[in-house]
């Protein structure tokens, strides 16, 4: 059972946001908090697996909270904001947030987000994926690196390739005709033989060795 906690000044988001994951079996929604000063005292009383935090709230911000949180070892973030800007997205990251997505993600993302920043990985929403790789990456010349996925078999390079270009385990499942549950045995595969962290890192090793390149198709 994953143990969420609920972050938003608006108590209708909230609601929507409970009722997505009230239909889920393995998903337990154990509070609720209204600003970032009560999430960070129920993340330290509750110990939840997963917050879902809003950014923009009176007090104390979703950004501070999350540092807090974090810090504290209390919950792993996903930050969910309506603002699309690069500021919220790296002073997310850079705050220890697992998960960055916007708050038109559909039900089914939402839920799998959940999961995947439950399982240890972060995961970005694809309509951000292109501003990280061009702040991670800089713009200059790469050198193709095949050592670099020499270990990696031919669908693992595939799959890898699909996740640079931002796409969900939901939708490389479906470009490749096979289940979600083998494209999660795929990442998992690549990010343990590449000794990656998380879909970031995988995202900017793909650009860094020249899987992909800047102008290729993202999805979002």
């Amino acid at each position: 059972m994953m143990r969420v906690l609920l972050v938003d000044d608006q108590d209708l988001v909230r609601a929507g946001f409970r009722m997505i994951l009230s239909v889920e079996s393995d998903i337990e929604v154990v509070g609720e908090a209204a600003d970032g000063e009560k999430a960070v005292e129920l993340a330290l009383q509750l110990r939840p697996d997963v917050v879902l935090m809003d950014v923009q709230m009176p007090g104390m911000d979703g950004i501070t909270a999350t540092q807090k949180i974090v810090a504290a070892d209390a919950g792993k973030v996903i930050i969910l904001t309506t603002f699309d800007r690069d500021d919220y997205l790296f002073e997310s990251l850079g705050a220890g947030a697992s998960g960055f997505l916007l708050k038109n993600t559909a039900p089914e993302d939402l839920v799998e987000a959940i999961q995947v920043v439950h399982s240890g990985h972060a995961l970005l929403a694809p309509e951000v994926t292109r501003r990280v790789i061009k702040r991670f990456t800089g713009g200059g010349e790469r050198v193709y690196r095949p050592d670099l996925i020499a270990d990696l078999t031919e669908r693992e390079r595939e799959v890898l390739g699909l996740i640079a270009r931002g796409l969900t385990n939901t939708e490389i499942a479906n470009q490749l005709y096979v289940g979600e549950a083998t494209v999660k045995t795929h990442v998992s595969r690549v990010l343990l033989k590449l000794g990656l962290r998380d879909r970031v890192q995988a995202v900017v090793f793909a650009y860094e060795c020249g899987l992909v390149t800047p102008g290729d198709d993202l999805a979002g």
